[in-house]
């Protein structure tokens, strides 16, 4: 048996080098590397480092987006979050560490005379204090591949806190551009209710001189009284949406100051796409990155769950002092060392149920990836194809709205000389007005789809830091309660696309 006792060292070392399941590796992607979205080819792309909105040039939406991503808090429970999963991942690690414990106990006995006053002083006291340390060996991999999840888990979380900084942004955006098209609609409709005022006041002056019918006077009302009632509808869409992103900078409703710091017109769209479309499209997007994040995290615990089929060994030692005055004053020291080890012989079936347990999670974090991509890769198509229509449209609409004013002169001019009735010049009217009203909201719906690209694509790369995870003053007040021993900063590495 002594002899067989280094052979067991020997093959217990060696396996010490194995790591038991899968080392995981992102799966080839559902759509090819260097895809090209077919609806982009007519989509012109700018390469910049600038921050994507800042193409629209624009103060009121960059203040915006600034004071959402400040004040947000779903925003901000996404960057607790990546802090819990690194305290997770310290967690993870500790467990390679040696574990301490420390014990003490005092005990005095002492006797009384009858009636139960005290002789003296005890008659022997007993008192000991010791030290004892484990530490289990990871032969099998199980506590590496903890520390992998951990890690997978924590970058998933940054991908995960990434995700939703990109949707607030381009949601603050598209609210933005929103707001400004209904600022501009309603413009033009209070600009044709004077218009139309003026058409109402010279028919009742000509029906009351006789010169037209009372017919015209009442179309003339018909028409502005139509035209007036856009006003509340339209105004009410401007308060919305004033709410909604009072909501996503976390104000009260209405809190929107901001808007004040640029005119009240739709920004200019870029001609270009303001981020870069990198060859692997999938690097750009958070929603991907944290789904092959996830289903890394998931390859490791079928290594954990599989090292519970072996046994587990520590090393364990302890060391005592014990002092008793029992027969005079007397020391001793107990020292104590020697492994353990533990095997769940009789629990193999739920051990292997809870192996495939791991598995299957793993094929549906796989899928789950690959659907990511396919949907990643059909939303950048179909933002696409929306804003090149957009642009097609707006094209047509330029000269509807040309050939609108134009119609409307005419019209004008023929009742003037008395051609035409004045219905021709009301038709007119109304006719500009939707057209005009059309090509607002055609330049809104193209901002907006030039918006809805960007995300789709991915937003571009902004590097993160400790700020976007927890404010100065949160961090303080998490320092102070708990030592967290420097994982409130940002770690070099964090974040970085894979």
């Amino acid at each position: 048996m002594q002899r067989q006792l280094p052979a067991l060292a020997a093959a217990l070392l060696l396996a010490g080098c194995a790591t038991l399941g899968p080392d995981y590796a992102p799966p080839p992607p559902a759509i090819a590397d260097g895809w090209v979205p077919p609806s982009l080819g007519s989509t012109a792309v700018a390469a910049s480092d600038t921050p994507w909105w800042q193409a629209f040039n624009d103060p009121a939406l960059d203040a915006l987006i600034t004071a959402t991503i400040a004040g947000n808090r779903d925003l901000k429970v996404a960057g607790l979050r990546v802090l819990e999963a690194r305290a997770q991942l310290g967690i993870a690690q500790s467990t390679r560490s040696p574990q301490a414990a420390t014990a003490s106990a005092a005990t005095g006995y002492g006797a009384s005379a009858p009636g139960g006053q005290p002789i003296g002083k005890y008659d022997f006291l007993y008192g000991t204090a010791g030290v004892s340390a484990g530490w289990e060996i990871d032969f099998w991999g199980k506590f590496r591949r903890s520390i992998e999840a951990g890690t997978a888990g924590y970058f998933a979380a940054i991908a995960s806190q990434q995700d939703v900084a990109l949707i607030l942004r381009a949601e603050v955006a598209r609210l933005y551009l929103q707001y400004r098209t209904l600022q501009e609609r309603l413009a033009v409709v209070r600009s044709n209710i004077e218009l139309q005022q003026r058409n109402v006041a010279i028919t009742e002056l000509q029906f009351r001189e006789g010169d037209d019918a009372e017919l015209d006077v009442q179309q003339a009302r018909t028409q502005l009284l139509t035209t007036r009632a856009a006003v509340p509808q339209l105004e009410a869409g401007m308060t919305q949406t004033r709410n909604a992103l009072a909501l996503l900078m976390g104000r009260a409703p209405g809190d929107v100051p901001e808007l004040a710091l640029s005119p009240d017109t739709i920004p200019a769209t870029p001609a270009a796409l303001p981020v870069a479309i990198a060859s692997d499209l999938l690097r750009q997007r958070p929603d991907v990155r944290t789904a092959a994040f996830r289903a890394g995290a998931q390859s490791a615990q079928i290594g954990i769950a599989r090292a519970d089929l072996y046994p587990s060994l520590s090393l364990g030692g302890s060391i005592s002092l014990t002092r008793t005055t029992l027969g005079g004053l007397s020391n001793s020291v107990d020292i104590g060392i020697g492994p353990a080890i533990r095997w769940n012989i009789l629990d193999f079936g739920r051990i292997r149920g809870n192996v495939r347990v791991q598995d299957a999670r793993l094929e549906q974090a796989l899928e789950n990836y690959q659907q990511t991509v396919l949907k990643a890769a059909n939303e950048v198509d179909s933002a696409a194809i929306v804003l090149v229509k957009a642009r097609e449209e707006g094209a047509i609409l330029a000269d509807s709205v040309i050939a609108a004013k134009r119609s409307l002169t005419l019209a004008n001019i023929r009742y003037r000389e008395g051609l035409s009735d004045f219905q021709r010049v009301l038709d007119a009217q109304a006719a500009l007005l939707r057209q005009q009203d059309r090509a607002i909201s055609n330049r809104g719906d193209t901002a907006i789809a030039l918006v809805a690209l960007t995300k789709a694509v991915g937003g571009g790369w902004i590097a993160p830091t400790e700020a976007d995870f927890a404010s100065p003053d949160t961090r303080a007040r998490m320092q102070a309660r708990s030592n967290w021993a420097g994982q409130l900063d940002m770690p070099q590495s964090a974040g970085t696309p894979k």
